[in-house]
């Protein structure tokens, strides 16, 4: 009897502790809620300020073990262009469950259940989700306010002839430190395919396999956030008419960006490949692309953001700019333009190593170094080669594209355009044979060892094209946008002749599609 009376009164203890305990925490969420939905809408404002949103709650209920509230996202007052029209609204309802344990033996101060209200702005995504919410957190908070969301999006169905879409779903878990400064993400996410119809009354479909994503950044010393994201699609297929038009396989992207070891400035690098392109049952190769930043000032960098958002934010306040799409662009660029010396003051460099394109007869590669100056450094120029000379310190380039890749190339595509076998071959043999001689004769490529070659070189006004020094003026003037127009080839260089191409007839087995 003694027994069962001190097991009692232990469970009465806990439970008592246990209410005390939540409903502490759930004072402390409702005490500082205020501050929480006050610093998402600077963070909404800073990174999109173009969306013109403003995120409040609505109907908050605290309760001893759980609370209540709704958040509204609606256009910010005053808008002019927000991403949601005057009058509607987004609507997300939160279920918080108390700590200490709150749905879990694991302590935390709260957990939160969000999902999306069916209303008149949300009404088209639940008729695609049968009724359910498009997309439902599950976060739990940390007693240090570090937090963790696990991310389901819902499949989505839609069959209306002639449009058809179906998406498999996704899942996402999103972790964020107390501060808001270490995020990390890792998901994946289903297939989607959908049916159309073009221009042309054709049925076209589009299909992408599952695609992965995964990331972590933090905000550096210079209030920029660095870290490293990657993205993985398994394949996108293309067809018109039932007929598969073009494969995309194995597209893989990776990009990173770091603070340099004096804490001031910045590289990055980002990488795509993509394991194979077909294109009606061609497979032209593969691809691959390399390009890094490096020494890029990050105060500068910064700077340049800042005043971007700024600028860009007055342009969609001007009606006469934001309605009209063409002026929209040529503002745009104007700010990008104005904007660029501050970008350059580290005298940054960029690097593409390599472009790249590879099949079965060789592959092709493109690389870059470009080294920039500060244009503040220098006096406004006066002459071409000082208005080269202030942006550019040193430029370097080269190009090899193997004749056999070429002409394999050129075949398959000939073989897309409906020419038999001997033909397309044929036709590729002449094609790439004259551009190459092309090439040569306006000095601009060079044949060696079997392929078509182009080196550039440039620094402090001197051009060295094809180990041929030249003046920039007499470079430009190449291509006829100044100076002295290049003086034509002596006879007896070698130079090979452009040869004549004659025309060979189409013989497509079938006819193409349109």
């Amino acid at each position: 009897m003694k027994k069962s009376m001190v097991a009692v009164g232990v469970i009465v203890a806990l439970g008592v502790v246990w209410t005390g305990a939540s409903w502490y925490t759930g004072k402390m969420i409702e005490s500082h809620m205020d501050d929480a939905i006050a610093q998402v809408n600077t963070q909404l404002k800073k990174v999109a300020p173009l969306a013109e949103l403003t995120i409040s709650p609505r109907d908050y209920q605290r309760g001893i073990f759980s609370s209540h509230v709704q958040l509204v996202i609606k256009p910010q007052a005053g808008a002019k262009s927000s991403l949601l029209p005057e009058g509607k609204e987004i609507v997300l309802d939160e279920t918080v469950r108390h700590g200490p344990f709150p749905g879990s033996i694991v302590p935390s101060m709260a957990s939160v259940n969000t999902t999306l209200i069916n209303n008149d702005t949300t009404k088209q995504l639940f008729t695609l989700t049968q009724g359910k919410s498009p997309v439902v957190v599950d976060t739990r908070i940390s007693y240090n306010g570090d937090t963790n969301s696990d991310i389901t999006l819902e499949s989505l169905n839609y069959d209306k002839a002639p449009y058809k879409v179906a998406f498999a779903g996704g899942k996402f878990d999103v972790s964020v430190d107390n501060k808001g400064d270490k995020i990390s993400t890792s998901g994946d996410l289903g297939s989607l395919t959908i049916d159309s119809v073009n221009e042309f009354d054709q049925k076209v479909g589009l299909a992408i396999s599952s695609i992965s994503a995964s990331g972590e950044t933090h905000i550096s010393s210079f209030a920029e956030r660095v870290g490293t994201q990657s993205l993985q699609a398994k394949g996108l297929t293309l067809s018109v008419e039932g007929k598969e038009m073009a494969q995309l396989g194995g597209l893989n992207v990776a990009a990173k960006s770091e603070p340099a070891a004096d804490g001031k400035h910045l590289g990055g690098q980002i990488d795509y490949a993509l394991n194979d392109l077909k294109v009606q049952n061609q497979n032209l190769g593969s691809g691959q692309l390399s390009v890094a930043i490096s020494n890029l000032d990050g105060a500068a960098l910064h700077q340049f953001r800042e005043q971007y958002n700024q600028q860009v934010e007055a342009l969609m306040a001007q009606p006469d700019v934001a309605e009209n799409p063409e002026l929209y662009q040529q503002k745009l660029v104007e700010v990008l333009a104005a904007g660029l010396p501050e970008l350059l003051k580290g005298e940054p460099a960029i690097h593409i190593s390599p472009l790249s394109w590879k099949n079965a007869k060789g592959e092709s590669r493109f690389t870059l170094n470009l080294n920039f100056n500060d244009p503040a450094k220098s006096a406004e120029p006066k002459t071409l080669d000082q208005a080269a000379d202030r942006y550019i310190k040193h430029l370097d380039s080269n190009l090899v594209i193997p004749l056999d890749m070429a002409t394999e190339l050129m075949t398959q595509v000939a073989r897309i355009e409906g020419y038999q076998d001997d033909a397309a071959a044929k036709l590729a043999e002449q094609q790439v044979k004259g551009l190459a001689a092309m090439g040569q004769m306006f000095r601009i490529t060079t044949v060696k060892d079997n392929n078509i070659t182009t080196s550039l070189d440039y620094a402090n006004g001197e051009v060295t094209l094809n180990g041929q020094k030249m003046p920039l003026s007499d470079f430009v003037g190449m291509f006829g946008l100044g100076g002295d127009i290049m003086p034509p080839v002596p006879e007896g260089n070698g130079t090979p002749a452009v040869p004549a191409v004659p025309a060979v007839p189409a013989q497509p087995a079938t006819p193409p599609v349109q």
